[in-house]
């Protein structure tokens, strides 16, 4: 007899299965009844799944070791919150929390369909059917997370992987999946929209939360995992350009263009056909993100399996979806309403050029993930493409797109004279080109004034930095000169700030939150100091005007680990900080060593402290990090996931009429 979780699951398949063809046959017959059907399956593609996803965590929370998947992620020493995430912590549950993920979506897609045309609502739920089933087939037959052992006497599992024994684990997953998975519901709408009918203002205005969610979920998905690699992994990196990573940059990408793309289709009823592709693509390239996690093709920490049938199925999977969505494009573009001139100077123009800019830092980023997988299966021979491709290749781009974000703001629809902005534009030059390299020899002059005789004094001014620096002020000045041309006449530019719409608010955030993760990516990437060094207890390290004294080392005893724990005294210029306390565990399971670092944050640096290895003469490796401005880049990436919220509450009321 099937086990219940596992029993959901051919339950959920099957009223996938309904609800691909009972909505369709009912829009052929126009049989009102049938396509109502839609609903009510999609409810219970969700419930089952959920039964399904719980019925999972019984098993780990009791320590069903019968369960091959608990069996190789769970032990009765871990701990019960880990436990619990486990769920999620290898292939066969991550899946299954995809398409609970999936259902999700499609569940809450129909409680805001009200006012959506009974056609629309059938054939865009029937889409989301289709997929829901591939993938709970995928789970079903490669990835059954209910498969029992042949030998039911294990007393104890293996273990979850130390490294994902984290709070990280427990946030990082469901967000990226949110946003990930949360582009299936653009993706089925628009092809619903070129089966029944032509892309309209009131369509995309319904589109856009969807795509606004998914990207919010995505950026505090990629801002979480980024901390969590930061402090987890040892090493201090936020971002190493890692293949798998890039899978969940890259529909972040296309689906910030998608953003601005939607804005000029609603108001102006232009770029609909790039719009309509970019929403397909946004979805296309989450399923190869995939892939590239779960079919072992490439080789990356995140990696969740290496089985090659399994990625086989999921190629498939995306072809499919590729196929139709395209097709679906190219049979029916000519129904697309939309506009087709556009003036040189005015705010279409700006909008198509940051498309234009992120599609191609979207295409460089996928060639540069992809090349090495293109070459190794052609035999021509092994290449890396590493953290320098990236770099050389993203930065002059990002760096135009700074230059546009700062002046399509200001310029309005339709059309425009440059003139109307003159002074605007020449007072955000002049403030940039002042700020910029201002706050760079500022920021060298306060560190060299911290730093001892032994180390070297910066450069005044660093051309990136200075540069990195310019832009930014550049867009800040910008969004303050975005208010000012904007604000009622006569009125103040405090009451002009307090006047704005939502939509208004929404973009200055977004551009703000921008700004604050480049600041906080360009000086921690050219001014972090890392120290490596051999500490004894009783010894000092001076870095960057901070002191750290290794006070003790001792032995102590967690839930599942045994570690050596280390005491420093942190002083600044002479004077006391705090304590910090850097571990170094070995779990009991897997005999696994993992270094638990020690963090002090702040908004101007952060202290990173981690235990690298005993060695001889009672001495420890020690990783001593000074990390500038850090921070900001996750709060650049909260900031980004608020200003989607509040664009989501701007489109639940009518907006002013934007010039």
């Amino acid at each position: 007899m099937l086990p219940f979780g596992e029993l959901a699951l051919y339950i959920a398949l099957a009223a996938s299965l309904l609800l691909l063809f009972l909505p369709l046959v009912g829009l052929s017959t126009h049989n009102i009844k049938l396509m109502q059907t839609a609903k009510p399956l999609t409810a219970w593609v969700f419930f089952m799944l959920l039964v399904s996803f719980l019925c999972l965590g019984y098993a780990f929370y009791v320590n069903d070791f019968s369960y091959a998947y608990v069996f190789k992620n769970s032990n009765t020493q871990l701990p019960a919150i880990f436990r619990f995430t486990a769920i999620w912590g290898s292939h066969e549950g991550s899946v299954l929390l995809w398409v609970l993920t999936l259902s999700l979506w499609m569940y809450v897609a129909t409680l805001f369909m009200r006012k959506i045309p009974i056609e629309l609502t059938a054939t865009t739920l029937a889409i989301l059917g289709a997929i829901s089933a591939a993938f709970i087939a995928f789970v079903i037959f490669t990835s059954n997370p209910f498969d029992r052992m042949l030998d039911n006497l294990a007393f104890d599992g293996r273990d979850l992987n130390p490294l994902l024994q984290d709070v990280g684990l427990i946030i990082h997953p469901p967000l990226l999946y949110m946003g990930y998975v949360g582009f299936a519901i653009p993706y089925a709408f628009v092809c619903a929209i070129l089966i029944n009918g032509y892309i309209d203002r009131t369509t995309v205005r319904w589109l856009r939360p969807w795509v606004l969610a998914a990207w919010g979920f995505l950026t505090l998905g990629i801002t979480v995992g980024s901390w969590w690699a930061y402090y987890e992994l040892g090493w201090g990196g936020w971002w190493f350009w890692d293949p798998v990573e890039n899978s969940s940059l890259i529909p972040w990408i296309l689906s910030t263009a998608l953003l601005h793309s939607l804005i000029t289709t609603e108001k102006r009823q232009v770029f609909s056909v790039w719009s309509v592709l970019m929403a397909i693509l946004c979805f296309c390239l989450s399923v190869l993100g995939t892939f590239l996690v779960r079919s072992g093709v490439l080789t990356s920490v995140h990696s969740f399996a290496a089985d090659p049938r399994r990625g086989a199925i999921i190629l498939m999977i995306l072809a499919m979806v590729v196929i139709f969505g395209i097709a679906l494009l190219l049979l029916r573009s000519g129904r697309i309403r939309q506009q087709s001139t556009v003036s040189l100077v005015s705010k279409e123009t700006g909008i198509l050029l940051n498309n234009i800019f992120l599609s191609v830092i979207c295409f460089i980023v996928v060639l540069g993930t992809l090349y090495p997988l293109i070459v190794d299966m052609l035999a021509i021979g092994k290449i890396s493409v590493g953290p320098n491709f990236f770099n050389k290749t993203v930065n002059p781009l990002a760096m135009i797109l700074l230059v546009i974000m700062g002046v399509t703001p200001m310029i309005r629809f339709k059309k425009d004279q440059l003139s109307r902005i003159k002074k605007p534009l020449i007072f955000m030059a002049i403030a940039s080109l002042i700020m910029g390299p201002l706050s760079n020899a500022l920021y060298v002059m306060y560190v060299n004034n911290l730093s001892h005789n032994n180390e070297p004094a910066l450069p005044l001014i660093n051309p990136m930095v200075t540069l990195a620096l310019i832009l930014c002020y550049w867009v800040i000045f910008g969004i303050l000169a975005e208010i000012a041309v904007h604000k009622p006449k006569n009125a103040g530019f405090i009451k002009g700030f307090f006047s704005q719409s939502l939509s208004r608010v929404a973009m200055n955030l977004g551009h703000f939150g921008t700004v604050i993760m480049i600041i906080g990516i360009t000086m921690t990437s050219y001014y972090s100091v890392e120290a490596d060094r051999l500490l004894r207890v009783g010894q000092t390290e001076a870095v960057q005007g901070y002191d750290f004294k290794l006070e003790n080392l001792q032995d102590i005893k967690g839930p599942n680990y045994t570690a050596t724990k280390g005491t420093f005294s942190v002083s600044f210029q002479g004077e006391f900080l705090k304590m910090m306390y850097p571990e170094k565990r070995v779990y009991a399971a897997s005999g696994m060593p993992i270094s638990e670092v020690a963090l002090r944050a702040s908004l101007l640096d952060d202290l990173y402290i981690a235990l690298s290895e005993e060695r001889p003469g009672e001495s420890w490796a020690i990783r001593l990090y000074v990390k500038p401005f850090i921070r900001w880049i996750w709060l650049g990436g909260i900031i980004m996931a608020v200003a989607a919220l509040v664009a989501m509450f701007s489109l639940r009321r009518p907006e002013r009429s934007e010039k």
